[in-house]
């Protein structure tokens, strides 16, 4: 285990959320643009707190989802500066709490905070652990050259090169065809 359960648990979500974007899914459609879509995302992930269920919800998720895709990747002076104006902007109190089956961890924001916010601040502390380890580098872009997809590597090497199987077989058929024809 490279980071703690939650933190393992909060960026496998964020890649989840994050290849809901119309370029990264398979169907080359965006999986979030209903409300039923963000519903089942929510109830899948057992994210727990206050959800609204609009149009305005479903909206900001969608603009945090960019904002963490944007910020994915980056360097690590620009990703400090993201996670501490995220945390500033919202007022961030760390503390822990038990519910779901998932063990002591941490929330940094109310529950009754807009859905989108706690999205980001869950964002943001898991990207604490990860700076404080000094592992950015286990946050990557899909290697494929037809995906944009984004994951976390939580490999023991750190070797993963894709964000699916399904990736990573397309671009080996491909490997050998070329292989081949030579």
């Amino acid at each position: 285990m490279l980071f703690t359960h939650d933190t393992e648990l909060n960026l496998a979500f964020l890649q989840a959320l994050g290849d809901t974007v119309e370029s990264a899914s398979e169907s080359g459609t965006d999986e979030l643009s209903t409300q039923a879509q963000l519903s089942q995302l929510i109830r899948e992930w057992k994210f727990s707190g206050r959800l609204d269920r609009d149009a305005a919800e479903l909206t900001a998720v969608r603009e945090a989802r960019d904002r963490i895709r944007d910020i994915w990747g980056a360097d690590e002076d620009a990703v400090v500066d993201w996670v501490n104006g995220i945390l500033a902007d919202a007022r961030a109190v760390p503390r822990l709490v038990d519910h779901d089956g998932f063990g002591w961890h941490i929330h940094a924001v109310d529950n009754e905070a807009p859905l989108a916010d706690r999205i980001l601040v869950e964002a943001a502390m898991s990207l604490v652990d990860v700076i404080r380890a000094d592992r950015l580098d286990r946050l990557r872009d899909c290697e494929a050259d037809d995906c944009t997809g984004i994951f976390v590597d939580l490999s023991k090497n750190g070797s993963k090169r894709f964000c699916s199987t399904r990736c990573g077989n397309r671009m080996a058929v491909r490997a050998y065809r070329a292989r081949s024809d030579s």
